[in-house]
């Protein structure tokens, strides 16, 4: 079995790693470490939860060099703050076994304390395109020392049309520089980006971003009515879980009504400051939660372990939100469930969506995988206490 020390991970990141009982690779950072510890070029291919961020975080903090103030060494763009205060989270305790600083720093904060910080001298800066980009025009900034960029997430940021600002950001590292790119897809303006800014770049691959992997998925006929007590049902069978809606006033009606079935929710927006999204997704990641609400924007940088299922409380607007979404459970490895809530004058949206990211499953009723067993193996669960009917067409839902 290959270890991080295998790989010439040194020894300081490795008890680190220890430490936080990592002690095996995942097949990206097997493949990817040694090239980028030996300064190559990396153009990755993996989804979300693969274990990238070690991949590129490891090599960065191995190699990144002392700065001046205000004059990183080394530079990870991501496209969300929450994205990129996770990879602070990740790295910041690493850093400081090998004597080096990492910043966060992005957009629904003050700026004097990110001053301040810089002034003091950052080797790793971590950063949103946007606080960034305000950090150099004001002159708290340079980037003409960074001689090592990482661009995560990178088909994200041609997603969040991101993409003119990450090549000006670009345009002003250091030349010649090791470049780290890792992106789900590497096609259109990723393929641009990787032919303008990287030099004969090592790739690797991981399983791709629309490999379903250990999820099971299901799509359930259901009426409106009945959406809040299958979605509490769910997730009393499976926790944590995150359920996804299409805006933000239907996030926040969705919280408070499961709130009233008794399930504690939190949620996060782009309508909810940047405090409270932290307090939030902190809550989820530590299990004081049972669930997480979110929209598509706001999700796009949650990245938590062990989430078992998630809603699609609303049908995603397009394919790749539906990839997204699904990827936040089976990561690593683990098994997962995705449950998408069809209404009855959806069925056409929903076929057309499936046949779009390449599944078969039949639209049924949501009784049928719990009385089948399916579902319940699948969440340590027994059918729910109160049996799912179907109401008739133009009918009232039986009390009960």
């Amino acid at each position: 079995m290959t270890t991080f020390t295998d790989l010439g991970v040194p020894r300081p990141l490795v008890a680190s790693l220890e430490a936080r009982g990592i002690d095996t690779p995942f097949p990206i950072q097997a493949a990817s470490i040694p090239d980028a510890l030996s300064g190559r070029d990396i153009l990755g291919k993996a989804p979300t939860g693969s274990g990238k961020t070690l991949a590129y975080g490891i090599p960065v903090l191995a190699r990144v060099e002392k700065a001046e103030p205000c004059r990183p060494r080394a530079l990870i763009l991501a496209p969300t703050r929450e994205l990129a205060a996770q990879i602070g989270a990740d790295l910041v305790p690493m850093a400081k076994t090998v004597r080096r600083w990492v910043l966060v720093v992005h957009g629904g904060v003050g700026y004097e304390r990110q001053r301040r910080q810089l002034r003091r001298g950052i080797d790793v800066l971590v950063a949103t395109p946007g606080r960034l980009a305000d950090l150099i025009e004001e002159g708290s900034v340079s980037l003409r020392d960074v001689d090592l960029v990482v661009v995560d997430e990178a088909d994200r940021m041609a997603d969040m049309g991101f993409m003119p600002q990450v090549r000006r950001l670009l345009d002003q590292t250091s030349s010649p520089r090791q470049t780290l790119l890792f992106s789900a897809t590497l096609d259109g303006e990723v393929a641009e980006l990787t032919r303008r800014y990287q030099h004969d770049p090592v790739r690797h691959e991981v399983a791709d971003a629309d490999d379903h992997g250990d999820a099971a998925h299901y799509f359930w006929m259901v009426d409106r009515q009945d959406r809040i007590g299958l979605a509490a049902e769910v997730i009393a069978s499976s926790t944590p879980a995150i359920v996804f809606t299409r805006t933000r006033s239907g996030a926040e009606r969705l919280a408070r009504q499961l709130a009233r079935a008794g399930v504690h929710t939190e949620s996060i927006h782009g309508g909810r400051s940047q405090a409270q999204r932290s307090r939030a997704l902190a809550a989820f990641a530590q299990g004081r939660v049972a669930a997480l609400v979110a929209t598509d924007v706001a999700a796009r940088g949650i990245h938590v372990d062990r989430v078992a299922s998630v809603i699609h409380f609303d049908l995603p607007a397009d394919p790749k939100d539906y990839l997204h979404r699904s990827g936040r459970t089976a990561r690593a490895g683990a098994d997962g469930v995705v449950v998408s809530f069809v209404l009855p004058d959806q069925r056409r949206e929903a076929s057309s969506l499936q046949r779009s990211v390449g599944l078969t499953q039949r639209m049924h009723d949501p009784a049928a995988d719990w009385l089948t067993g399916e579902l319940g193996s699948r969440l340590g669960a027994v059918e729910p206490a109160r049996p799912v009917r179907r109401s008739r067409p133009g009918g009232r839902r039986r009390r009960r």
